[in-house]
């Protein structure tokens, strides 16, 4: 009778164990920012940003796919459509549904795919480097700087980094970064 208890106990301590961590792996799943992924599986495009040294933030929420050459760094991630959103209430960025260029270590080159409005010209954004905790972005003849911190979350299509109370979040830039032309 004693081992029969035992079994039992056993068997309700293992089935709680269980479910308990099922139950944390769901939780888990869904208050993370980059989703999971199972043993074997390719990383997300969010994790291979970070792999590079790159924040998630560099891309919009919703990366349904991406293909990388690891061989040459040749890179495409794909969106369910075109994305585009404000960011500090002046800076107007647009993103096609895909995006390619070239990744390497704190470096994307030739890149198609992504824009930010200058005044009253849609510009495209063909590179961005890693300066210690700073973003480089070039247009090409010009360039700005942002502090890495400003790339923590991803943005969403339509409203942003801040889509539940409207308000646009401010970002914040690096004056010493700024550049009269490109120096690569």
């Amino acid at each position: 009778m004693v081992m029969a208890f035992t079994r039992r106990f056993r068997s309700i301590l293992v089935l709680q164990l269980t479910v308990l961590l099922l139950c944390s792996i769901v939780l888990r799943s869904l208050s993370s920012p980059i989703p999971l992924r199972s043993i074997g599986d390719s990383p997300s495009a969010y994790e291979v940003l970070q792999g590079f040294n790159f924040p998630i933030g560099l891309l919009p929420k919703g990366v349904t796919g991406y293909d990388l050459n690891e061989s040459n760094g040749r890179f495409s991630a794909y969106l369910n459509g075109s994305c585009s959103f404000s960011l500090e209430g002046s800076y107007n960025l647009k993103y096609k549904s895909t995006i390619k260029g070239y990744i390497s270590n704190g470096k994307l080159t030739s890149l198609e795919g992504v824009s930010v409005k200058l005044f009253w010209f849609w510009v495209d954004i063909v590179e961005v480097s890693r300066k210690g905790d700073a973003l480089d972005f070039s247009v090409g003849i010009a360039s700005a700087g942002f502090p890495l911190d400003n790339f923590e979350e991803c943005p969403q299509c339509g409203c942003g980094l801040d889509c539940v109370n409207g308000h646009v979040k401010k970002l914040r830039t690096n004056p010493f970064l700024y550049e009269a032309s490109s120096s690569s």
